[in-house]
């Protein structure tokens, strides 16, 4: 969206402060940026020392408000055992190091060395560097005629070492195909890639991009580089469509190399990737390049003239990715979201395989796959709902080499279960009576290095190793970790220190209308609120994730405790249809988007005011995406609930989202069902068009008297911004009390640093003025 137009949507929405508003900026701002401060734990690593103590490197990253960027470093620490059983000690390095122009590190498996890369931010090369001793040993700079940058989206990418340490495969974007050439004289032949005064390039066919986040990324391709002479060669693979990602070394089979990877095909289109796992992907083998023994450093050179055959090793599975290799070699195990493929649901419940990997026979395209976790799609009380989680650690593997720890959503927490892939055990590794989740970093051998935080509850480091009880139960004992990170502001931890949260059971009120018993069964909401003084009733925002297959968590959340510290209760829903409940409870909202999930919400604010802990005239609520569609929703099929309302990106029309979102498929799942995946087309007929607008908020304007505030970012591409504009104008139209802030350069989440900061920040103000 250019300059123009958004000066244009300021001048229609005029922001004039009054003076008192304007003193309340100025307090709840100071406060805010004491929250975001606060540091995030990204991920981290452990490796042996010389003296055979354990040496752990976290990577972490801060909001950078002046530079609105994320300031990224790291932090190390050794680790030796305490006096006894129960103690760990942690030896912190005095500084962290900032990875200042560093998009990422991947350490090598020996812990000896680490690739450093830096991705440009313009047509300048690559850069490879590798680190040993605290010292530079190596650095290459691959050109963008070899390939564009590296990717490090955590879905795509894929930075893998092998096991000598001699090489290193990685996903890049494929160099862009060559652009026509003009000059006066008209087209020029050759598609020169020389720009000078005399000639322009002009814009060649339009390809295809995967959408929301990946504006620029057209096609992710497989590279391997030789650390010892900087060679670099693409494995081209035979099918020249698929998009690769996730690629890992494989233990040897005979005298041969393998790669596995994940492939996309890009049929019929390239939908919008981020956060959509019903895209079908499978995981592939493909022979690694070999290398001359030659060394010429800094050579570049593609000599692969021929495309190297593939090998589909899942077949019978409709998505596969996150593979990882046992120690032993034997097993490759993975995960899946083919609940998610095969009903068009964009996130669902996945499970977990294992492939015998043939070490001495030929690799062939049927191997069996083993389920070791199958889709759960209904769970008694709080025995585990199924795996939710979209990725594996680096090495998630115990000693004994067949048991794995992931982090998975549990109901409304993430927890850390272990996995045995030979018998399909999963056993809870963090405590399992909490309301608080628990995040896995990394594991030193078979003791875990973890992150547990609640809503308001800042993020705490703990260590867990196995003892044994005097029963002769063995069971995971956790110790505090003190850690420099999360020392907050004395304002911050003090204004938190009294507010506490608890999970609450919301029961289903019309189970007539469930089809399945999962469907049926309570829902969730965290309660967050001080200890009660008296009869007073703090005001309430009711908080409600997107997706709509997603949850929102026990974790902290910086903007919602900044909120809980300013003066207002929350309530955080979790309708049905969120993640981490079985698969029977999700399944049951697609079709059902704008009436289920309304009531759901509606049924959990009615809960927590029968109980006396809300006072029904001092709510507003809050949403994005999704949570947006929500959000708009409830205040036009509830409009006296509700006093205040803010929509970040919201989802207000399916009529016009259809025709100009990267996932028009999910308007026709969420609106139809299971039967929208097969209903979805490029040319929605009238009937369609009519069925979205009668799903949408759109419909409900005209009962909308609720002041709302609308955040939109102008390079949304998941929901365009003139889906939150339109709603906007038409509550203007009406006289409703109406603000909306555009963020030029942010996407869906509005995430960058200054965006989320000015964003909360008004949302907070314009709560505060109308729950007064």
């Amino acid at each position: 969206m250019d300059g123009s137009k958004i000066s244009a949507v300021v001048e229609e929405f005029p922001s004039g402060i009054d003076p008192a508003t304007e003193e309340e900026y100025v307090e709840q701002s100071k406060l805010l940026e004491e929250f975001t401060k606060i540091p995030n734990f990204d991920k981290a690593w452990t490796f042996k020392s010389d003296s055979g103590d354990s040496v752990v490197t976290f990577s972490i990253s801060q909001a950078n408000l002046l530079a609105n960027k994320k300031r990224k470093y790291t932090l190390s620490a050794h680790i030796s055992e305490g006096n006894d059983d129960s103690e760990v000690n942690f030896k912190w390095t005095p500084f962290p190091v900032e990875m200042v122009g560093i998009s990422t590190i991947v350490p090598s498996p020996a812990g000896s060395k680490f690739l450093a890369v830096r991705n440009p931010e313009n047509d300048s090369p690559v850069q490879l560097e590798i680190w040993s001793a605290g010292q530079l040993e190596k650095e290459f700079h691959i050109p963008q005629s070899v390939h564009g940058s590296i990717y490090t989206d955590g879905w795509f990418e894929g930075i893998s070492w092998n096991s000598n340490e001699t090489y290193i495969a990685y996903i890049a974007e494929e160099p862009s195909p060559s652009k026509p050439t003009f000059t006066l004289s008209g087209y020029q032949k050759g598609c020169s890639t020389d720009k000078d005064s005399t000639n322009w390039k002009g814009q060649g066919d339009f390809k295809e991009e995967w959408g929301e986040a990946y504006a620029g990324k057209r096609q992710p391709a497989l590279f391997v580089v030789n650390i010892d002479s900087g060679e670099v060669k693409h494995v081209k693979i035979s099918e020249h469509s698929l998009s690769l990602g996730q690629v890992v070394w494989a233990p040897s089979i005979g005298e041969h190399q393998y790669l596995v990877f994940v492939g996309w095909s890009p049929e019929p289109r390239k939908l919008g990737m981020i956060y959509c796992y019903n895209r079908p992907c499978a995981l592939y083998a493909v022979k690694a390049p070999e290398f001359g023994s030659e060394v010429n450093e800094h050579k570049l050179k593609d000599e692969s003239k021929e495309d190297f055959p593939i090998y589909n090793l899942t077949q019978n599975i409709s998505s596969a990715f996150s593979p990882r290799f046992s120690p032993d070699g034997k097993s490759l195990v993975f995960l899946s979201a083919h609940s998610s493929v095969n009903t068009g649901a964009h996130s669902a419940t996945n499970s977990l395989h294992r492939i015998d990997w043939p070490r001495d026979g030929k690799l062939s395209f049927s191997e069996t796959i083993v389920d070791v976790v199958p889709v759960v799609h209904w769970a008694e009380d709080d025995l585990f709902p199924g795996l939710y989680s979209h990725g594996l650690l680096a090495n998630p593997w115990f000693s004994d080499g067949h048991t794995i720890i992931i982090t998975t959503i549990w109901r409304s927490r993430s927890a850390i279960v272990s996995i045995d892939i030979l018998s399909g055990e999963v056993s809870c590794v963090s405590p399992d009576h909490t309301d608080y989740s628990w995040n896995v970093l990394a594991l030193d051998g078979d003791n875990v290095i973890a992150v547990r935080s609640g809503p308001v509850t800042i993020p705490g480091l703990k260590y867990g190793f196995l003892i044994e009880t005097e029963t002769k139960d063995v069971v995971w004992n956790w110790v505090d970790v003190l850690n420099p990170m999360f020392n907050c502001s004395t304002k911050a931890r003090t204004l938190l220190s009294n507010i506490l949260f608890s999970i609450l059971k919301i029961p289903v009120k019309d189970v007539s209308n469930c089809v399945t018993k999962g469907a049926s069964e309570p829902f969730e909401a965290i309660f967050v609120a001080p200890l009660p003084k008296g009869n007073e009733l703090k005001p309430l925002i009711v908080n409600l994730h997107g997706g709509p297959h997603s949850t929102s968590t026990s974790s902290f959340s910086k903007s919602l405790a900044f909120l809980a510290a300013v003066g207002f209760n929350l309530l955080i829903v979790n309708y049905r249809g969120s993640l981490g409940f079985g698969e029977d409870a999700l399944q049951s909202l697609p079709g059902k988007i704008g009436s289920q999930d309304v009531n759901d919400v509606l049924a959990a604010l009615d809960h927590i005011i029968d109980q006396g802990l809300a006072n029904p005239a001092k709510v507003a609520v809050l949403g994005g995406s999704h949570g947006g569609f929500l959000t708009t929703h409830l205040i036009g099929q509830a409009p006296d609930r509700f006093v205040a309302a803010a929509a970040r990106n919201p989802v207000c029309n399916l009529a016009l989202m259809v025709g100009t979102s990267d996932i028009p498929d999910w308007c026709y799942v969420e609106c139809y069902g299971r039967e929208g995946k097969n209903y979805f087309t490029e040319a929605p007929s009238a009937e369609h068009l009519i069925h979205l607008y009668h799903m949408s908020p759109i419909r409900h304007v005209s009962n909308v008297k609720t002041p709302t505030i609308f955040l939109l970012g102008a390079k949304d591409l998941r929901v365009p911004f003139s889906n939150g504009l339109q709603f906007a104008r038409a509550l203007k139209e009406k006289g409703v009390d109406t603000k909306v802030i555009v963020f030029p350069d942010d996407k869906h989440p509005i995430d960058r640093p200054q965006s989320d900061f000015e964003s909360f920040l008004n949302i907070c103000v314009w709560f505060k003025k109308y729950l007064k």
